[in-house]
């Protein structure tokens, strides 16, 4: 039988997905996973779905403030956000392509992570990146050109619409066995499933799901027509 695959969604643009990726590695050698990596643009879930993001809430952007700089404390790392929030991620997203960064995908998006969200640097600047990568040791000087060809831009459409596909509305998603698991927060959850031990009664959670609707926003009904 051969090793179980972790699939890991994430935006650069989002805290908890670097904080989520903090944990792969360990979580990966422990149970033998198999790591694979999907690139997605955030703000197309929010769109699909009808959300908005932390960022774009102002109590919302403020407790993440609050909460990432907890955390940081709490786990032993230096929290430091990119220098603009929210920024256009689709220049760091096309270089975590697989098609893009080959064998150096896993190096290319810890840098990029660690790169925005422990250095504040700029992850929009696409010429810094760049430089942030080279300095790590990473081959990237055909990585400009790749990322602005048609087909590394729809493969990241690809990525990102295979994700809505599977049901995932936010990041950092992890998804192993076809079991979702959403947030930074899931690793006790995945760890009960890897084990056996997952509580979950897949037929209730299934009727739980299927119960009449008593009332509706109306925002929830024009988005529903």
């Amino acid at each position: 039988m051969g090793n179980k695959t972790l699939h890991f969604y994430f935006d650069f643009i989002s805290p908890y997905a670097y904080f989520a990726w903090r944990q792969l590695p360990e979580l990966c050698k422990k149970y033998g996973l198999e790591l694979e990596i999907h690139p997605v643009v955030f703000g197309k879930l929010l769109d699909h779905w009808g959300q908005l993001g932390p960022a774009e809430i102002m109590p919302k952007r403020q407790f993440l403030a609050r909460y990432c700089l907890r955390y940081a404390a709490l786990h032993g790392f230096e929290y430091n956000p990119p220098k603009y929030h929210p920024y256009n991620p689709l220049a760091s997203l096309r270089m975590a392509l697989q098609q893009v960064s080959g064998e150096d995908q896993v190096n290319v998006v810890n840098r990029i992570f660690e790169a925005g969200w422990s250095e504040g640097e700029d992850l929009g600047n696409t010429t810094r990146l760049l430089e942030i990568l080279s300095e790590a040791g990473v081959s990237c000087e055909d990585y400009y050109q790749k990322i602005a060809e048609p087909e590394i831009k729809d493969q990241l459409r690809v990525e990102t619409d295979n994700a809505i596909a599977q049901g995932v509305f936010g990041v950092p998603t992890i998804i192993i066995d076809d079991e979702l698991f959403w947030g930074n927060d899931q690793l006790e959850h995945i760890e009960l499933h890897l084990d056996g031990n997952d509580p979950i009664d897949k037929e209730k959670v299934a009727a739980l799901g299927e119960r009449d609707r008593a009332i509706d926003r109306k925002s929830f009904v024009a988005r529903s027509n």
